[in-house]
Order: C-alpha cells, then structure tokens, then sequence
C-alpha cells in the first residue's frame, strides 16, 4: 500500500473535536467572545499550515518519483540537478560519504548500469514525508548481463536477475535534495546474482 500522507495529517484530525466543539459553543451563545474568535483563528491557522506542509511534501514525492521513474531509468544524469543541490552529501550503506552532485555521487549511481544495463526503479511502495524530510522505498530490478568490476578483478556475469528493495531518506531545501540517506542490503543482492552453486566467477 502506498504512503504518501504527511505525517502531520494527524494534527488535522487532532483539531477536529476542537473544531466542532468551538463550533458548537458558537452556536449556543448570543454574544460575540474575543477568545472564541481568537481559538477559531488560531485553529484555522494551524489547518492552513498542515495543508500547505501536505502539499510541498506531495510536491517532493513528485519530483523523486520522477528522479527515479525517468531519470535514474533512463541514465538521464544532467537531469538530477533538478532534485539534487549541487552540494548534496550523500551517505551510502557502507558509511561512505560523498559530498557534491557531479560527479561525486553520479559517481557511485553508473557502476549498476555497467554489469545491469537494464536495471530500473519500477514503483515505490512507501513513500512519505514530515516537515523538510521525505521517506521512499523504491523496487529495483535488473539482470546480472555483463562483467561486474571488484576492485583489480573481473566477475564474470551469471545471467541471473535480481530484485532489490532500497530506502532513500532525504533532507529538502528550496525544493531539492541537501542530504540522502541510503539503505540497501549488498549481501540479498550477491545472494540473487550467484551461479546455481553459489559461487561468482572472479578473474
């Protein structure tokens, strides 16, 4: 199921016993009240404020799902730009950081497409967001097609496909990205790619 509510709905439907009982105090009395206006104003400004954080939070999801769906898919890099401040720090699932867009982190994104050419992002089953920060879980899949590159050696590629759940957790400013947090398992992914004996070539 598909999350894509901001967590501070919630204060929304918080408010809304408050609402209605001020509601029904308005109705039972003859005479304006100072203090009830001020509760009512205070009220609908907190309302405000939760739709306007909902649909900049919306706006966000937006535009990763077409970082993901479109151009992380189809290798479109110049595109990041749009999502990604040029400065972005990224930190990667092993502790590595990176800091900067170009070439940085498109650095670490092109190595996939090397040894998975038809690697693809196909749906994000979760995805929410609270305040300046967004929370997606994206699907990948691809073939293992092609020589993988380890360090000095070569494995060699097994034909096998693989399917990879990752979670990305990002800081927005301005409308782009300033900090992702990645999250993927290497291991379930090695675990996938491996010949029937679950052994890699390596030359």
């Amino acid at each position: 199921m598909n999350i894509t509510r901001n967590i501070r709905l919630s204060t929304i439907f918080l408010l809304l016993p408050a609402a209605l009982m001020l509601a029904l105090s308005a109705c039972t009395t003859n005479a304006e009240s100072p203090q009830l206006q001020a509760m009512v104003d205070s009220l609908q400004s907190e309302l405000e404020r939760c739709r306007n954080e909902e649909a900049m939070i919306e706006k966000r999801l937006k535009r990763f799902d077409s970082l993901d769906f479109q151009y992380y898919n189809n290798q479109q890099w110049q595109s990041f730009s749009e999502s990604h401040d040029k400065n972005i720090k990224v930190v990667y699932p092993d502790g590595k950081v990176t800091t900067g867009l170009f070439p940085e982190h498109i650095d670490m994104l092109t190595p996939m497409f090397q040894f998975a050419p038809d690697t693809r992002i196909k749906r994000h089953p979760v995805s929410f967001g609270n305040e300046d920060w967004t929370a997606v879980i994206g699907e990948m899949e691809g073939t293992f097609s092609r020589p993988m590159a380890m360090g000095d050696k070569t494995i060699q590629p097994t034909g096998k496909k693989f399917k990879l759940r990752m979670a990305t957790i990002s800081k927005w400013k301005d409308g782009k990205m300033t900090e992702e947090h990645l999250f993927w398992d290497n291991k379930a992914l090695m675990d996938q790619i491996m010949n029937k004996d679950g052994q890699l070539s390596v030359f």
